[in-house]
């Protein structure tokens, strides 16, 4: 059973009570999660489990410990409490400690749906059982994954502070093969609606690549123009971050000699806008963000100029500024007229059409660069219209260069695209240039 706030903020004040540490913050966790898991065109797992937990904080003198325990009677909450002090003693100084916070006020997000929450079993397995059927149809084996997931969070600090919430989220992805194998489509989305979940569209799109795959042809590898689909843009930049200490301390792509920051610079396009909004209607983030600190709408790109670096509460008392709220989300939109996809690929002479990509990694947190596969889905343009399916590439692209003014040729409407538990909202992108470095048989 999800905890009430009624429930946790008697769960939080009794481990408070406990402690005799200096200093101390508590949170504690219910969480239902509801799954069905699909192979081969058949009905694999289905299940449902409940987890409730607690765990503790303490400083001593400055020294850190921490404990928790899945239990949340007294006797529980009392050892892994004794467990984080005995823990502190033995630790060495936590040279970023700073005092916990007071009671703060933070404004309530709608991030919880109740007919989530209670997904019905049988109308999962009716959307899961016309995707099977539709594979079936269509000659493709498909896999994947239907979760639901229900979270009841608070904590509470020594000082008075204490935050009650509670989210839901329900995401599916589908998986989609040729039955030789050869050709491979993918598509995912999630939503704390379960109403919003478009289980037939994910299950299409999925179908679809998988089909408009067969074939595919080798193609050299250099620069294409590309357009990336918001999965792929998701792929890509979800390892964004605008963090203050990194870009001071000369490790970012944000950073100038001598430590200084390239704040109020115009890096990207003048197009893009980068912000967190904890109450977006489609995308609602959650009312405290790091350190507890409540939530406030920011942004970090506006117009393509850097607005905002985020200072944790540490980092801004050594720099003698404010901690950033957030972000609590990520949104990135454009300013201007929202391309479709389709006029994406009237306009291009020559390039490429990405879905999605995988297995990246950071190869100079300096430059933001990355590199990677394409997967489950590549097709080359020409004239205005897609005219074959390609091999899949390998990449080695900058973030910051791909978003650099005069790279950026078109943009898409932001959409919600996630897993089964995170989210952000992001457009489908068309790019002058973007770099292959060499070509992949995966599929």
């Amino acid at each position: 059973m999800l905890l009430t706030e009624k429930e946790a903020r008697a769960i939080t004040g009794r481990m408070l009570s406990f402690v005799k540490a200096g200093d101390a913050s508590v949170n504690v966790n219910s969480e239902r999660l509801a799954h069905l898991r699909f192979a081969v065109n058949n009905f694999l797992t289905s299940g449902v489990r409940d987890n409730r937990g607690a765990s503790v904080t303490v400083w001593i003198e400055g020294k850190r410990g921490a404990a928790s325990t899945n239990d949340t009677d007294d006797a529980s909450l009392r050892e892994a409490v004794e467990q984080a002090e005995r823990i502190a003693r033995l630790a060495p100084v936590d040279r970023e400690y700073l005092p916990t916070l007071g009671q703060q006020t933070y404004k309530p997000v709608n991030a919880y749906v109740e007919a989530t929450a209670n997904i019905s079993p049988s109308a999962r397995a009716r959307a899961v059982g016309a995707i099977l059927a539709g594979s079936e149809r269509a000659k493709v084996v498909s896999a994947g994954f239907h979760q639901a997931r229900t979270q009841a969070t608070a904590f509470a600090t020594k000082n008075g502070n204490f935050a009650f919430e509670r989210r839901t989220v329900v995401g599916l992805s589908v998986t989609s093969r040729t039955t030789d194998g050869a050709s491979s489509g993918f598509f995912q989305r999630n939503h704390f609606d379960v109403s919003k979940l478009d289980t037939e569209r994910i299950a299409r799109e999925a179908i679809r690549k998988a089909l408009e795959g067969r074939g595919a042809r080798a193609l050299d590898a250099g620069a294409y123009t590309v357009i990336l689909e918001p999965q792929a843009v998701a792929d890509l930049i979800g390892s964004m971050a605008f963090d203050a200490r990194s870009a001071e301390e000369g490790r970012s792509p944000y950073s100038v000699p001598g430590g200084k920051t390239r704040l109020g610079e115009r890096i990207f396009d003048e197009r893009i806008n980068v912000y967190s909004d904890p109450w977006n209607a489609e995308l609602p983030g959650t009312q405290a963000a790091q350190a507890g600190i409540p939530a406030q709408r920011i942004y970090l790109v506006r117009n393509g100029t850097l607005e905002q670096l985020t200072y944790t509460r540490f980092w801004a008392k050594q720099r003698t500024t404010e901690p950033t709220p957030g972000p609590v989300n990520f949104i990135l939109e454009t300013t201007s007229a929202r391309a479709p996809i389709e006029e994406m690929i009237r306009s291009t002479r020559r390039g490429l059409l990405i879905s999605r990509f995988w297995y990246i990694r950071s190869t100079d947190p300096r430059t933001a660069s990355l590199t990677g596969l394409t997967r489950d889905g590549v097709w080359y343009i020409e004239g205005g219209e897609i005219r074959y399916p390609v091999k899949n590439f390998r990449f080695n692209q900058s973030i910051i260069g791909m978003l650099a003014p005069g790279n950026v040729e078109m943009i898409g409407a932001s959409e919600r695209v996630g897993d089964s538990d995170s989210a952000s909202l992001l457009p489908a992108l068309k790019l002058k240039a973007f770099n292959f470095t060499s070509q992949s048989e995966a599929v």
